[in-house]
């Protein structure tokens, strides 16, 4: 996100200095349509003698071709880094919608491993309520199985007792 903010900054700043260039690039132009009349009339004097005076406006003009060229070359950098830096947000963009997207999925993901989780504790609690139940009735009968066998075993040994009461 704070690359995106800063990424928009970067984009206005570009945009001010090509406003800025532009502005520039009006201001030399009027500068050299003013220069273009100055030497007009400078070539009017110097017809009358001043060859000095238009060595001077031409270099002048020199000058001022250069610092167009000079001017003109900034605005081209600017707007080719303007360009890339288009580009480079479009793909930025692009990636966070897609980071987005893949949020969205995990999270699905992620309830859907939730309520499996709930079903498999609501599963296991089911699966130990049976499990404590037969325990509990295995317990029981256990305990019925100890009764029986001791009832058993008394009246086995009552049974021998009386056979060998019978027997004598």
């Amino acid at each position: 996100m704070a690359d995106t903010s800063r990424m928009a900054e970067d984009l206005r700043v570009e945009q001010e200095n090509s406003q800025h260039a532009e502005k520039v690039k009006r201001s030399l132009d009027a500068n050299m349509k003013d220069l273009q009349r100055r030497l007009d009339e400078a070539e009017a004097i110097a017809l009358k003698g001043g060859k000095r005076a238009i060595q001077k406006q031409e270099n002048r003009i020199r000058d001022l071709e250069n610092e167009i060229a000079h001017h003109s070359r900034a605005h081209q950098e600017d707007l080719k880094q303007l360009r890339k830096n288009e580009r480079r947000l479009k793909e930025m963009s692009f990636q966070a919608d897609e980071d987005r997207k893949n949020q969205e999925r995990i999270q699905e993901l992620v309830e859907k491993l939730q309520l499996k989780i709930k079903t498999f504790k609501r599963q296991v609690e089911e699966a130990e309520e049976q499990a404590s139940s037969n325990m509990a009735k295995y317990r029981k009968t256990q305990h019925e199985y100890e009764d029986n066998l001791e009832r058993a075993e008394i009246a086995e040994s009552s049974l021998n007792k009386l056979r060998s009461k019978t027997r004598l």
